[in-house]
């Protein structure tokens, strides 16, 4: 599928968001973006989020200093897509703040809704994918690296009790 193709399939899911929640602004900016680095990894995280607990998602400050329209704000919107671009859901961001990688915590961990989620789950999940995205940044991960922690509610679809 052309990008221009997948550009327009995210327009018209945010049009029928839009349509369906009521306060949902169709002016309102938003991100484009999928989580984690690869196929099954983006679709099992937002699953998650469309099935699960996950409310918060981690990223590396630097992939967000080489590209600042991705940082996430408080109040703002994001389309999340699975890897190839297609849209699955959207989020609004309830708070974001940095920390080392060393300073996250058990209620973070629980949030994020990953694995058993516990905090030591959490940091062999993401030691492993900020590993591989500090290589591809040519860094190396180490305690102190900065994380984004944002946090989340779903927007659509809407889910039902």
């Amino acid at each position: 599928m052309a990008v221009s193709d997948m550009q327009a399939r995210q327009r018209e899911f945010w049009r029928t968001a839009c349509d369906a929640v009521p306060g949902l602004p169709q002016t309102a900016a938003y991100q484009v973006w999928h989580f984690g680095d690869g196929e099954r990894l983006a679709r099992e995280l937002a699953d998650l989020v469309l099935h699960g607990p996950k409310r918060a998602t981690a990223g590396l400050l630097w992939d967000a200093e080489l590209d600042p329209t991705m940082m996430p704000e408080p109040g703002g919107y994001s389309l999340v897509t699975d890897h190839a671009g297609a849209p699955l859901l959207i989020i609004q961001t309830t708070g974001v703040e940095v920390r080392p990688y060393g300073k996250v915590d058990a209620d973070f961990a629980a949030t994020e809704g990953e694995g058993d989620g516990s905090l030591e789950y959490w940091r062999d999940a993401h030691w492993a994918y900020f590993s591989r995205r500090c290589a591809a940044l040519g860094r190396a991960p180490s305690e102190d690296m900065p994380v984004i922690l944002e946090r989340f509610s779903l927007i659509y679809p809407v889910r039902r009790a």
